[in-house]
């Protein structure tokens, strides 16, 4: 099986069942790229061009605040990353993207997704449900801040997104759930007892 025709099955399973023709369609555009663990796929004042989609490994998307790593995302296999605002305005990003292991990921380049939309309505819904998903998760991220103990925030975090616990440095995970590495050890080792 062509692997861009796979990816893409896989990318439009997120949002929708997309025909033959239309899967043909999004694969012709896609883009792989690899990317060796520490490298990154966005810099911060870059435009984010492409729509990503984590085919292996993991990514983060993090950004700096007061000298400080902070990290906004993770994705793994099969998830959809993008720095919404910067790819929808074609305007520099303010977020970094890393790759946090060697990383495939394939990228779905912002102007010719959008010719696309303009052509085939079931690429339109597919990218219009995939910036839903995106925003939706944005949304949850900032009500489990604000609404949830530092203990919650980690047993969601472990209950939902195991693979980021098991993968991603702690350092990471700390500042992703806006905690201190020292919180974060003292909520994992109370979650323990």
């Amino acid at each position: 099986m062509d692997t861009a025709i796979f990816i893409a099955r896989r990318i439009a399973a997120q949002s929708i069942l997309l025909s033959e023709e239309a899967v043909e369609k999004l694969a012709s555009i896609l883009i792989r790229t690899e990317l060796k663990k520490g490298a990154l796929f966005l810099s911060e004042g870059e435009v984010c061009t492409q729509l990503g989609y984590v085919y292996k490994g993991m990514v983060r998307q993090f950004y700096f605040k007061n000298k400080k790593e902070l990290t906004e995302h993770f994705a793994s296999e099969d998830n959809i990353f993008i720095c919404i605002e910067s790819f929808l305005r074609q305007r520099p990003a303010n977020l970094l993207v890393e790759a946090l292991e060697n990383t495939v990921l394939y990228g779905i380049p912002h102007d010719p997704l959008l010719a696309l939309c303009a052509e085939d309505y079931e690429i339109e819904v597919m990218y219009r449900r995939l910036l839903e998903n995106s925003l939706i998760l944005s949304q949850r991220k900032a009500d489990f801040l604000r609404f949830e103990t530092a203990n919650e925030r980690y047993a969601r975090l472990l209950k939902e997104h195991p693979e980021i616990v098991q993968r991603a440095p702690l350092s990471h995970i700390a500042s992703y759930l806006l905690m201190t590495p020292e919180t974060l050890s003292r909520v994992r080792a109370n979650m323990q007892l």
